[in-house]
């Protein structure tokens, strides 16, 4: 997902470098601080290009069973747009949804519903009249949906989202959840931001996480998660889900660094890695916790190095997880 895209806030400008890592929970902060720590004293985790072992300070744990480096998708670079950012009517919106039976019944997050929102769609590029169809999002009128961004070489953000949401309803579904996912490359583009949404109300998930990457200029690195602003406007109104995705927000920052090792973004957030926006249609329209997770920026070389590394990926998917579990247990 860019900043770069139709009504999108402009990006924050680049702040001087502060205080190390203020994301996690004060539960959370020793193991960001070193995680943070180890980002520091071994410095870039992806330098070597991705092919050595993943950077992160949980990577003998996390990497186990991770797939070896998906294959540059044949889909065309996209052009770098955001949430707000997708476009597309979608003709079967029964099969965009992909439900999954929990693996573990019993485990500790049996009971709980958790959407996982894999950004793009791999064919949003073949149907661009569909995608950019408008719609609303409460505050103002929207495209469908985007292509999403790419790395240089041509690994796209709509195949790497899926390789993560896969991996991440993996982890999940062990801890006893049920997993929908909003589309699992099963239909032909979309779902529609604003369809998005009604996927996880309607699921009336405990929790939903959109995963992206991010399409912004190089030299811009690192992660960050978008939190819904407080915004109630025609079909929008997020005021009762504005602190627990904040929750939800933190959990997952916290774990993210801790896990992986990467640092927040260095050029929005104010190195806090989170962010808040009140532009995007899947926050917009949600009635329940949701956030966004820009995992790292797919036109910097470095991240582009950890984002097409599938050991890096089971990282990225086990320190979401994580901040989603601490969520849903309180």
């Amino acid at each position: 997902m860019s900043y770069v895209g139709p009504d999108f806030d402009p990006p924050q400008p680049r702040h001087p470098r502060r205080t190390p890592v203020i994301v996690a929970l004060a539960a959370l902060v020793p193991g960001a601080l070193l995680g943070w720590a180890v980002y520091e004293a071994v410095g870039s985790p992806g330098g070597s290009g991705g092919t050595a072992g993943p950077g992160g300070a949980a990577g003998a744990r996390a990497s186990t069973g991770a797939a070896a480096n998906v294959p540059v998708s044949a889909a065309p670079p996209a052009s770098g747009t955001d949430d707000g950012k997708k476009p597309a009517a979608t003709p079967s919106t029964t099969a965009s949804t992909t439900a999954t039976t929990p693996s573990a019944a019993t485990g500790p997050l049996a009971g709980k519903v958790v959407v996982i929102d894999p950004g793009h769609n791999p064919g949003n590029f073949r149907h661009a009249a569909d995608i950019n169809r408008k719609v609303d999002i409460g505050t103002n009128l929207k495209e469908c949906d985007t292509t999403g961004t790419s790395t240089n070489s041509g690994y796209t953000e709509a195949v790497f989202t899926l390789d993560v949401a896969h991996r991440l309803r993996d982890l999940l579904q062990q801890q006893g959840a049920t997993v929908k996912l909003t589309q699992d490359g099963d239909r032909p583009f979309g779902p529609c931001i604003d369809e998005r949404a009604r996927i996880g109300n309607d699921a009336h998930a405990d929790a939903v996480v959109s995963v992206h990457a991010d399409g912004s200029a190089a030299g811009n690195r690192g992660f960050h998660v978008i939190l819904p602003a407080s915004v109630h406007a025609g079909a929008a109104d997020t005021r009762p889900i504005v602190a627990p995705s904040r929750e939800l927000g933190e959990r997952i920052a916290g774990n993210f660094v801790r896990v992986t090792g990467s640092a927040p973004s260095n050029y929005v957030g104010d190195g806090t890695g989170l962010v808040t926006r009140k532009d995007l249609g899947g926050l917009n329209l949600s009635t329940v916790p949701k956030v966004f997770i820009e995992c790292g920026n797919m036109r910097d070389g470095k991240d582009a190095a950890l984002l097409t590394n599938g050991a890096w990926r089971q990282e990225a998917a086990l320190g979401i997880s994580e901040g989603i579990v601490g969520f849903l247990r309180g």
